[in-house]
């Protein structure tokens, strides 16, 4: 799509040289050139720009054993979630480089103008952390609509900011706020861990949530 855009706007512009009928069109050639182009670019960088979201968690969490189960892009409301013997963990990932921080409730960006340039083309802050909670919300919702379990599942939503060059000034938030790299000492341990049987309806129920996709 951004190649193709790119083209358009290139032919927006040479077209009327050598056809005047087009000139008209000129202006519809570029608008659209441009739109499609930045979306392209809008998806290339969420989507194919390194290191990819589930690159840096599998390399953050490479040291858990076996008994816990990373899924990636499940038909969820989050796009990453963690099974352990003990819960689960939604990680809500933003991959946003830059400074950020979070005081009474409200996020703020140090806007620089190379941000400021790619405004359009990248993605958004937004609020991670009510994404985060309503992920949590409903993931308890599909819990119960499934009867997966007459006791309450313990859910951990974590906000996991994977860019190499991030830095965070967080105050007061509900839920945790990590760096990748100190993504590991926000998973649970050391607490109780769940009857085997649920925690294999747990898994076959994420695995069929991410086959889907």
């Amino acid at each position: 799509m951004s190649v193709g855009g790119l083209i358009t706007l290139l032919a927006s512009v040479i077209l009327p040289l050598f056809i005047q009928k087009l000139a008209n069109l000129s202006l519809v050639l570029m608008i659209a050139g441009l739109g499609v182009s930045m979306v392209g670019i809008y998806f290339a960088n969420r989507w194919v720009r390194k290191p990819r979201p589930e690159d840096q968690l599998n390399k953050a969490l490479k040291s858990l054993n076996d008994s816990y189960h990373l899924y990636h892009y499940p038909a969820l409301p989050s796009d990453h979630v963690l099974l352990t013997p003990s819960g689960v963990v939604i990680l809500e990932t933003v991959g946003l480089g830059g400074v950020f921080t979070y005081k009474k409730g409200k996020w703020k960006e140090a806007m620089t103008i190379g941000r400021a340039l790619r405004w359009i083309v990248e993605e958004h802050l937004g609020d991670p952390i009510r994404a985060a909670l309503d992920a949590e919300s409903y993931l308890r919702s599909e819990f119960e609509r499934l009867e997966i379990s007459d006791t309450r599942i313990p859910i951990k939503p974590v906000v996991v900011f994977i860019h190499p060059v991030v830095e965070l000034d967080i105050g007061g938030a509900s839920i945790p706020v990590s760096k990748v790299e100190k993504l590991r000492k926000h998973i649970p341990s050391d607490t109780p861990r769940l009857d085997a049987d649920l925690y294999t309806r747990l898994d076959d129920f994420f695995i069929s949530l991410t086959k889907k996709n």
